[in-house]
């Protein structure tokens, strides 16, 4: 077989030019989480009441610290909405700042409180606080479901699409790739159908696992096809194994993006729904601090 057509189906050919690029393990967002993580889990196992009181001290000012940085969360919401407000930042720029403050502010008022339970208002301010951080936490992932745009990522799957033309042409010497092709589109259509027919608010699990099951029926397709070809083809152990990781690499990118077209208008209305809860929550640990903080200093 000619050596050209290995060069040609390099990971190379089939890494697209995608718009909506995989962020890097090493971004900020994920070097923030996992510093929040590393405290947290510092916080829980080291006797943090040996050291912090929250009456007094170091404490004390954790817990004014965290309820400030609570309050403050307001400033994105604001931002967002008073367009006089533009010389304070981009609202870009403000929401990263609000995802931070949403962050550390829980943390500071758990080690102010020393991941222990105390009285019935401060009870009350600490479950509010970690619902309004949990809550947070779920509108984010379902912002960076949606951000990009429908648009967007149905021009990615159509780029997509297009690399299977190229893929075809550079390997017409393998006969199974016209069928693994063949397969894939299956496949796509498989899982629109059935995430559109499922119930909105569980087709991204739905998605996930028709995704998950359609990439392995593929890779074993791949698997057992190449076999075939290297029994009547010389075909190296070397060059059969790039064959399969760049096939098995676009079919991943190719299910993925389905699933993420798929999957768009169920995360659109997740996160309208999670505007109508959080907000409440919000006020709710408003005013539940207020309460806290009064009966701390007058009683």
């Amino acid at each position: 077989m000619d050596s050209n057509i290995y060069q040609s189906t390099s990971v190379g050919v089939l890494r697209p030019s995608i718009a909506n690029t995989r962020r890097s393990i090493f971004s900020l967002s994920s070097a923030l989480f996992f510093f929040c993580g590393v405290l947290l889990i510092v916080g829980w196992v080291f006797p943090t009441e040996v050291y912090l009181t929250p009456e007094t001290g170091l404490g004390y000012a954790l817990g004014i610290a965290g309820g400030s940085l609570m309050l403050l969360l307001l400033l994105y919401p604001l931002r967002k909405r008073v367009h006089g407000l533009s010389f304070l930042g981009s609202v870009k720029t403000w929401f990263q700042i609000h995802m931070f403050m949403g962050l550390i502010g829980p943390i500071c008022i758990l080690y102010h409180s020393n991941y222990k339970l105390g009285a019935v208002n401060s009870n009350v301010a600490l479950f509010s606080m970690l619902m309004v951080s949990g809550s947070g936490l779920i509108g984010r992932y379902f912002y960076t479901r949606i951000h990009h745009g429908l648009t967007e990522r149905a021009t990615t799957l159509d780029e997509l699409q297009g690399r299977a033309v190229e893929l075809k042409d550079s390997v017409q010497s393998l006969p199974f790739m016209p069928e693994l092709l063949q397969r894939l589109v299956l496949e796509e259509r498989n899982l629109l159908q059935k995430v559109s027919a499922c119930p909105f608010i569980l087709s991204p699990i739905y998605g996930f696992f028709i995704s998950i099951t359609a990439k392995l029926r593929l890779a074993d397709y791949s698997k057992y096809a190449l076999r075939l070809a290297s029994k009547a083809s010389p075909v190296s152990a070397s060059e059969r194994r790039r064959l399969l990781k760049a096939s098995d690499k676009y079919v991943r990118q190719r299910i993925d993006a389905t699933r993420e077209v798929s999957e768009f208008r169920a995360y659109i209305r997740l996160f309208s729904w999670w505007h109508i809860f959080h907000l409440p929550l919000f006020f709710m640990l408003l005013i539940a601090g207020i309460v806290h903080v009064i009966s701390v200093h007058v009683y």
